[in-house]
């Protein structure tokens, strides 16, 4: 081998040496910057949650309620945010403040309508982020090898942006300021000796004079994205005062079946009494065999009534215990006193007339705020409609700025830059999809107009009802009460006229007919009071739903 050809094979291989080298460095450096910048899924998660947590908080009104209990399963809780465990206490009995703290935590339902509430404003997060500071990074390496001839390239992706960031900027009248800096490292990666890092800064100005535009559509997705959110935060909060009251009616109605079990276990033990002393009576030829007959065939109704309530009682705790999200084979049980501490309550009817119930649903509830709201939706949606039936034209502005080339990528030389200004016009010569969406969005607004008066009306006639009803429960108690007084006297003045021999058994066994079913009016009627009140206050919209779940009434609308 001659000096000359050794000499060209060593300048080869070092030339060869060279491109790998650089081609190495330069993915090493795609990889470095790879996981610099990105991050664990926990972290991506954290960072989600901490973004829509703060748009709810920012969002949330005083006049909704207590921020709490409405961050999903899997995040931290807030503060004010239930933490209560899925254990039953050791005496295996749950009192209403605990049924309604646990369905609070982990009911399922509860827990999708906090999803619900969270995913509504993970999608603003994505809206907004079109107008914040986006970040970018793209580098293209490869090394190509045909024969004895080699090459390695490197450069920034399709739109020559290596690493840099842009932002847009969207002003009320629909203006797009979109102005971004870009850093061109692909020169650093030939190992140039002569160039270093240099950038770009740009800049577009879309200024809608005539139209629609793209800037006002943007606009206006950004603006619906917004109250999205506080519509949804307004359901949640209604939903948390239906949800409460609803729990504290299945809790009642539990006891309710536990009551109805007393009252059959101990109507049963009256008629297996009465029996045995009719049996007496017959023995002693006082009484005919077949009242005995009668006395023995109402024992055994009263066991099958008895078995029948146990059955009941049974099957409505199970379904309560799924609506806690507790497993149906745990052992629990209700605190009873929690309907004797009903009983001591009584009843009480709110000092409001139906005249001022009305008015203050109509001011208060928040599901008709969100009616009254969506007409302003809708008639942004026509007029922006209506902006792209005519002719479009935009004031067009570009920016671009170079820095200088060999030394210093931050000075920019703006005295070199490149300026532009122009118009885009788009004249209206095909204008059948705005038409129909200018006729969709003026449809849409009747339809929500009759929606907000149907919505109204239907306020109206639930606050109507829940007055009527509560009215109807608190005189139904009255009447049940005194209904239980009589039939505890009937069967007391029956049995005493039995045994003087001026009544039959049969008048005994009505009598005791009548005072289980007394007995059972009575706990209906109480519960029914009970449930009827919370439920007024609810509809009216003064309901308040406490951090721990249980509820209170606005101080400001206390009656």
């Amino acid at each position: 081998m001659s000096i000359a050809e050794a000499m060209w094979e060593k300048g080869s291989m070092s030339c060869k040496f060279r491109s790998l080298t650089i081609l190495w460095w330069g993915l090493c450096a795609a990889v470095l910057l790879g996981m610099a910048g990105a991050c664990s899924k926990e972290y991506y998660k954290a960072e989600a949650d901490e973004e829509v947590y703060r748009i709810i908080d920012g969002k949330w009104q005083d006049s909704f309620g207590q921020r709490a209990n409405y961050t999903i399963s899997d995040t931290e809780p807030s503060p004010n945010d239930i933490q209560t465990e899925k254990a039953i206490p050791s005496s295996g009995v749950i009192t209403l403040a605990q049924a309604v703290a646990t369905a609070t935590a982990h009911n399922r339902e509860y827990q999708t309508r906090k999803e619900s509430l969270y995913l509504t404003a993970l999608d603003l997060t994505l809206e907004r982020h079109n107008y914040a500071r986006r970040w970018f990074a793209t580098i293209d390496g490869g090394y190509t090898r045909e024969g004895d001839d080699e090459s390695v390239s490197i450069e920034g992706g399709e739109t020559n942006k290596d690493i840099g960031f842009e932002q847009t900027h969207l002003l009320e009248d629909g203006t797009l300021i979109a102005t971004g800096i870009a850093l061109d490292w692909a020169r650093f990666f030939t190992g140039d000796p002569h160039t270093t890092l240099a950038s770009v800064l740009s800049a577009r100005v879309i200024v809608p004079l005539l139209g629609a535009g793209a800037g006002k559509v943007a606009r206006e997705n950004l603006t619906q994205a917004e109250r999205n959110v506080l519509y949804q935060i307004r359901l949640f909060s209604r939903y948390r005062k239906t949800f409460v009251v609803s729990i504290v009616n299945d809790y009642y109605r539990v006891l309710q079946r536990r009551d109805e079990v007393t009252n059959a276990e101990n109507d049963y033990k009256r008629r297996v009494e009465s029996k045995e002393r009719l049996e007496m009576e017959a023995e002693a030829g006082r009484r005919n065999r077949f009242e005995v007959d009668q006395a023995e065939q109402d024992v055994l109704r009263a066991r099958d009534q008895y078995v029948q309530a146990q059955q009941r009682y049974k099957q409505q705790l199970d379904e309560f215990k799924i609506r806690l999200s507790v497993p149906t084979d745990t052992d629990i049980e209700l605190d009873q006193n929690e309907l004797k501490a009903l009983e001591e309550i009584g009843i009480s009817e709110p000092d409001y007339t139906l005249h001022v119930a009305t008015e203050t649903a109509l001011l208060q509830r928040l599901d008709f705020a969100n009616s009254k709201d969506r007409i302003d939706d809708a008639v942004r949606k026509v007029m922006v409609a209506a902006d792209g039936l005519g002719a479009e034209l935009n004031l067009i502005g570009n920016i671009g700025v170079n820095s200088t080339e060999k030394t210093d990528f931050s000075r920019l030389q703006f005295h070199k830059g490149t300026y532009e200004l122009g118009l885009e016009a788009d004249l209206p010569l095909d204008q059948k999809t705005e038409r129909n969406a200018y006729r969709e969005a003026v449809i849409t607004l009747q339809q929500t107009q009759r929606e907000y008066e149907n919505k109204e009306d239907e306020v109206k006639l639930g606050v109507r009802q829940a007055y009527r009803q509560l009215q109807e429960a608190s005189e139904r108690y009255r009447i049940q009460k005194s209904s239980l007084d009589l039939a505890e006297k009937r069967v007391e003045s029956t049995a005493l006229l039995l045994e003087a021999g001026r009544s039959t058994t049969r008048d005994l066994l009505e009598a005791q007919d009548a005072l289980l079913e007394a007995q059972n009016a009575v706990t209906s009627a109480l519960i029914g009071h009970a449930t009827a009140k919370l439920s007024f206050f609810r509809d009216i919209g003064v309901l308040q739903v406490r951090p721990d779940g249980m509820w209170q009434q606005s101080a400001d609308e206390a009656g």
